[in-house]
């Protein structure tokens, strides 16, 4: 998908749509005192779907405004546990953002959608680990072997970690090159610190934010 927004295929880019619909019970946030706390962890928006709020800004480019609705509506805790958001980018595309932790019985979906002018891609499954619709009026090479990169997950419970520490450890030894930044990861935190400042004030939040 990243692939194909640098090489412009979906021309002008009008839709996105991320969706984390997850389940986190009870006794989950009761196995330790930090858990669904402000202090020690954050919410479905800060911890589980940290890493779709990373899809954001990544794919798309730089958000312009946000406005958010957060809601603590079933789990025991300080935290949300479900969010929507409403997110307007500086290109001029509009998308939302729907998280939950409440699914029931178990985890069911986390997706990406893009609705552009020459092309529609959906990665869905329960991590985004299926590509499911794949249409751009342009074919590549590549179009044809697109669907051969899904894979099953029976777990999305930190499996990507282990990579991200093995990264970590190579550029300490001097062997690997940074993934990523904390200029990255600033672009995400932002956007977090807007949706929550959103969801408080019952206002939309421009970004960068003031300093």
């Amino acid at each position: 998908m990243k692939r194909a927004i640098l090489e412009n295929r979906f021309g002008k880019i009008y839709s996105v749509n991320i969706n984390v619909f997850w389940t986190r019970p009870q006794e989950y946030y009761d196995q330790a005192e930090w858990r669904g706390t402000w202090e020690m962890d954050g919410g479905a928006l800060m911890n589980q779907a940290s890493h779709y709020v990373d899809l954001l800004t990544w794919l798309i480019g730089p958000i312009a405004d946000v406005h958010a609705m957060t809601g603590v509506l079933a789990r025991n805790i300080e935290v949300e546990d479900t969010a929507v958001l409403n997110i307007r980018w500086r290109s001029g595309a509009l998308g939302s953002m729907n998280v939950t932790m409440l699914t029931y019985p178990k985890n069911m979906e986390g997706s990406v959608t893009i609705l552009g002018e020459k092309g529609s891609v959906k990665i869905g499954g329960v991590a985004v680990n299926e590509i499911q619709h794949w249409e751009f009026s342009d074919k590549r090479d590549y179009d044809k072997d697109i669907f051969q990169n899904n894979y099953q997950v029976n777990s999305v419970y930190g499996h990507g970690h282990a990579l991200y520490y093995k990264n970590i450890i190579g550029v300490l030894n001097g062997d690997e090159n940074p993934e990523t930044n904390g200029e990255e990861g600033l672009k995400s935190l932002e956007v977090l610190i807007a949706a929550y400042l959103s969801s408080r004030s019952g206002s939309i939040i421009s970004l960068p934010l003031s300093r």
